[in-house]
């Protein structure tokens, strides 16, 4: 049952939500505004700002968080146990969040045996880049174009457009349609276990056959939407905090030289609008920026949309769970075929 003061945010809800700007607080630095419909719905974008300026989660927010502990910015676009499949845009102005959509319908993951949605906090790490022109020396594929996956381990729940420092733990190598799909391991530098963990043998320690069930759930949750298996480089076995941060070093210099390219080198149109490398011929003044966001958001589709951090304190279930969640189970077998 829900609180008085509960009942009273949910009736009450939709005057604020439809304010000129919906604004909330994630981080002590950063703030995210959602247009268009709401998680689900193909017009969902969530936006970054930072004092009122806007900015870019891909290329404004630092990979680094402190160089002394190597903690890195992790910005979460998936809470653990959702479903709906959401991403930093890569080539939209301000690289907002966005729901995927493919054949003009949202996309979600299925809910494969034993697991609900997406098992851990899923995100990026800003400021990298899996370049598509590269190939990698040892998985032998090139990038998959995007910034760096990272599977966050932590307790907490996290929530969408948050922003945390995390320690990395080491990785695994997604094989995705001849794309080498990196996913780094990582726990939350304010996470109780946090202090106990520094490298991927210390997270088999401490959380036996998270390792394996990582690679369980990325190899088979394609399978209900009619693909094959995935693959893996290293035999789905994962490599060490060491060898994790010589591939976030190497994609952050990939996209140094991305950020820094001119239009005319950009040939997948990825949008390069930022308010931090003043170097880099895609910068924009904070006054230019609030301008062109204005002009974006003038012409942006739908309402301000709900804010889910007040959605989960007004119903607690609600917070965690998509409105269009899938409500099938599939058991995926060894061989990739699905039980009916």
């Amino acid at each position: 049952m829900l609180s008085v003061a509960a009942r009273a945010l949910s009736s009450s809800r939709r005057a604020v939500y439809l304010q000129a700007a919906a604004i909330r607080w994630h981080h002590s630095k950063y703030e995210t505004s959602q247009l268009g419909g709401p998680t689900g719905t193909p017009t969902h974008r969530m936006y970054f700002n930072r004092q009122g300026s806007p900015l870019s989660p891909w290329h404004d927010i630092p990979l680094v968080a402190d160089s002394a502990t190597k903690l890195y910015n992790m910005v979460c676009e998936i809470p653990r146990w959702s479903n709906a499949k959401l991403e930093i845009d890569t080539k939209s102005p301000f690289n907002p969040i966005k729901q995927d959509v493919k054949n003009g319908k949202p996309r979600f993951v299925a809910n494969v045996f034993p697991y609900k949605g997406y098992i851990w906090n899923y995100g990026a790490l800003p400021q990298t880049f899996e370049d598509p022109g590269h190939r990698d020396t040892d998985t032998g594929c090139i990038g998959d174009s995007d910034p760096l996956d990272v599977i966050e381990v932590g307790q907490e729940v996290c929530v969408q457009g948050s922003v945390h420092r995390v320690k990395v733990l080491g990785l695994v190598a997604l094989i995705d349609d001849g794309e080498t799909d990196w996913k780094i391991f990582a726990i939350r530098a304010d996470d109780p276990m946090a202090s106990k963990v520094e490298d991927i043998g210390d997270l088999q320690t401490h959380m036996p056959g998270l390792v394996e069930a990582t690679v369980d759930w990325f190899t088979k949750y394609k399978v209900p939407d009619g693909k094959p298996l995935n693959k893996w480089a290293f035999g789905g076995k994962p490599k060490d905090a060491a060898y994790a941060h010589s591939v976030i070093a190497s994609t952050h210099e990939a996209w140094k030289r991305l950020v820094h390219s001119v239009a005319s080198t950009n040939a997948n149109g990825f949008s390069l609008t930022n308010v931090s490398v003043e170097s880099s011929p895609h910068y924009l003044a904070p006054s230019d920026a609030s301008n062109a966001f204005k002009a974006l958001t003038d012409r942006s589709p739908g309402q301000m949309c709900p804010d889910p951090l007040a959605e989960k304190q007004a119903d607690p279930a609600a917070g965690f769970v998509p409105r269009s969640a899938p409500p099938k189970w599939y058991f995926v077998s060894c061989g990739g075929s699905i039980a009916n």
